[in-house]
């Protein structure tokens, strides 16, 4: 299926298994964040991930759900941690109702995401679980770090790719490989395709710094520059150190707003905005080439070139 037909089929299963329960301002919260839209992007990796393995997408439905509900209960708290206030364009879950209840709410979201999994009857479960289990560790530990380097004066470039492959791209490769055993695909491919989710998790988060800082907040839905705002310690901070020493005194102006447009001016001039792009383009790349060996194996890959030309050329 097509990434449109794969994006309505999980949007329909949504809507039919919307959370209710009691008390109702710990599971409406939970609907909230669900239906708040977004593009959906591990529910269809997860899909396709079935569907290049010769299985079915709608077999796939309940792990993708899975992998749905954790990133929205990883949202939830990374927003109560960061102090944002939007969420694609909305108020967040702890400002909307309030943080004890966006806490419980997470939580709550964490529990369904295992029930959802639990619920899939497939050959490929226990093997699905424990993969899952695993990425949402490392999950944690790369939200961890990411907080930590904040109060840090200085990170790696390694350091943070490390800890963008585990906050961002590990539940990228975790959705596109439990699809693949869902199909119960062969170690092999379903190590091949977890490397390639990897590969485009990776162009995806450097998207996401370019985008934080030179998208369009009225397509993003967040609040521009929050990065900047925030003294995040982006791959864009670490270049940006590497050729002007300067970097940590303009992050020192208080007034946010001159912080964002003189930061940002910075980095056009250095020609970090082109940059950016350009790393995001290398991982595109080592994408495209474990597709072609993936698909001398026998997986069927048009499906995902479709998936990887989409996120390469998005604007939110």
């Amino acid at each position: 299926m097509s990434i449109a037909h794969l994006h309505q089929l999980y949007v329909d299963h949504l809507l039919k298994h919307a959370f209710t329960g009691s008390p109702n301002n710990l599971y409406e919260p939970m609907k909230y964040i669900m239906e708040l839209g977004g593009k959906r992007i591990r529910p269809i990796l997860c899909m396709s991930g079935a569907e290049a393995c010769g299985g079915k997408a709608e077999d796939a439905i309940d792990v993708a759900h899975a992998m749905e509900v954790f990133h929205n209960f990883s949202l939830v708290h990374d927003d109560i941690m960061d102090r944002a206030d939007q969420r694609r364009g909305l108020p967040t879950v702890h400002i909307k109702w309030n943080e004890p209840t966006a806490i419980l709410a997470g939580d709550n979201l964490l529990v369904k995401a295992y029930e959802s999994i639990l619920a899939f009857q497939g050959p490929g479960k226990d093997a699905i679980l424990k993969l899952f289990s695993t990425t949402a560790t490392q999950v944690c530990e790369g939200q961890q770090d990411d907080m930590d380097f904040a109060d840090r004066n200085a990170v790696s470039e390694a350091e943070y790719l490390q800890m963008i492959q585990n906050k961002t791209a590990v539940l990228l490769g975790c959705s596109l490989a439990s699809g693949a055993l869902v199909a119960n695909a062969d170690a092999e491919i379903v190590q091949g395709l977890y490397d390639f989710a990897i590969a485009i998790g990776m162009s995806f988060q450097m998207m996401d710094d370019y985008l934080d800082a030179f998208g369009d907040s009225d397509k993003t839905g967040k609040v521009a520059g929050g990065d900047i705002k925030e003294g995040k310690k982006t791959w864009l901070y670490i270049k940006s150190c590497e050729l002007d020493n300067q970097t940590p005194v303009w992050f020192s102006e208080p007034s946010l707003d001159h912080r964002v447009k003189a930061v940002k001016a910075h980095w056009i001039r250095m020609g970090l905005d082109q940059r950016i792009l350009d790393k995001a383009k290398e991982y595109n790349q080592e994408g495209l080439r474990l597709l072609d060996v993936l698909s001398k194996k026998g997986v069927q890959t048009s499906g995902l070139v479709e998936i990887l030309d989409f996120l390469a050329v998005r604007a939110h």
